[in-house]
């Protein structure tokens, strides 16, 4: 290539023009599911949500100056673990003079934190956990001591309306309230040291599954830095409440994922653990790891809610994880073929596929039943016909 500098540039011109067409069919997917939905005349592509999500990727879920700030708190306010609820009020009244109540179920229901920052009260639901309740103890410290870092994060021109830079704001004060529960350097050490084994690394710091898993996927800070991982989570209903991939790993925006994915597979077997070799069309193979969590219940008539977690990563990175013990990586044949969606998936061989694919044109004939209903019949053999 160096020899031939234009024969570099017709293949880079190639790939962009591949990468543009991949994007424009995932795109046009996307408007005829919204209009299917009945939702016309919307942007999704500029919903608040997703702009956020926009900008998380761009930075690879880290930011520096929030783990920086976590770590100057911990200095300031001599947090230790074990206290950290204790020591985050303690610190709230005496720097801010913040008063920090736990309000009864009855006083505000469905509110869960709320700050007056003219009385300066926070008040905190009874319902919160202890893990949940630190947890929002650091995000209203954020609020009050990272403006400036949350400010100028969230002027950033992916950020295109008011909604879409105050979700941010309040995105980044979560990360820095994980910050705050799992700071850095002892959290990456301990996750290396114990291959990655989400709860007994959510033991030590006192955290939940999912507060692991979203912790896992800030690890990238320059010359210290944890496996590359992708993260999702859904509803049974296969709605996306959170995505991020450092793996590379390509997700829908909004739902219809590859039912494949051993995440839906999580739902049947409540609170156990489900690993999976995966493959994507392009070959690129995954190792993933799922599980269904239970949100805290809010009292008996609350209606229980039910999540499924998945984490991931390349395969190549799959040993250093607990997770992958016993399991054979090496042939990468027998690996579970999944897509994105349906809609832009290459697969048309594929016995779950619930939609034809925009990437091939739909033939149908009535005289012919492959796997699937939307499986081209040139790609079908007849009885008694050679392959």
């Amino acid at each position: 290539m160096t020899t031939t500098p234009s024969l570099a540039r017709a293949v880079l011109a190639l790939y962009r023009a591949y990468q543009a067409q991949r994007q424009s069919t995932e795109s046009l997917a996307s408007q005829i599911i919204a209009g299917q939905e009945g939702v016309s005349g919307i942007d999704r592509a500029q919903l608040p949500s997703e702009e956020v999500n926009d900008l998380l990727q761009k930075h690879n879920n880290h930011f520096l100056d929030l783990e920086q700030g976590a770590e100057e708190l911990w200095r300031k306010a001599r947090l230790e673990h074990g206290q950290l609820t204790a020591g985050l009020a303690r610190y709230l009244e005496k720097s801010h003079e913040v008063q920090v109540r736990i309000a009864r179920h009855g006083e505000a229901k469905g509110v869960l934190r709320r700050f007056d920052p003219e009385k300066k009260a926070l008040t905190l639901s009874e319902l919160l956990p202890t893990r949940s309740r630190a947890f929002q103890l650091a995000h209203q410290i954020a609020l009050l001591t990272q403006a400036a870092a949350l400010e100028r994060v969230s002027s950033d021109p992916l950020l295109t309306s008011d909604e879409s830079r105050t979700l941010a704001k309040v995105a980044l004060a979560n990360y820095f309230a994980g910050a705050v529960l799992m700071p850095y350097a002892p959290f990456l050490q301990a996750a290396r040291e114990e291959r990655y084994d989400i709860d007994v690394v959510g033991r030590r710091f006192g955290v939940g599954f999912e507060q692991v898993c979203h912790r896992l996927t800030t690890l990238s800070r320059a010359g210290a830095s944890g496996i590359p991982f992708h993260m999702i989570r859904i509803d049974i209903a296969g709605n996306i409440f959170k995505r991020f991939s450092a793996s590379g790993i390509r997700f829908a925006r909004f739902s219809g994922a590859c039912p494949k994915w051993n995440l839906f597979a999580a739902f049947m077997t409540p609170g156990l653990l489900r690993v999976q070799v995966s493959r994507m069309p392009d070959g690129t193979a995954y190792f993933c790891l799922a599980r269904s969590i239970h949100k805290d219940s809010a009292g008996y008539h609350a209606p229980p809610i039910v999540h499924a977690i998945g984490l991931g990563c390349q395969v190549q990175y799959a040993r250093e994880m607990v997770y992958a013990d016993g399991v054979d990586l090496e042939n990468l044949d027998s690996a579970t073929p999944v897509g994105v969606t349906c809609r832009v998936c290459e697969r048309v061989d594929c016995e779950q596929r619930a939609s034809p694919s925009l990437r091939h044109r739909l033939q149908v004939d009535e005289n012919v039943r492959g796997v699937s209903l939307y499986a081209p019949v040139t790609s079908l053999t007849a009885p008694g016909e050679a392959p």
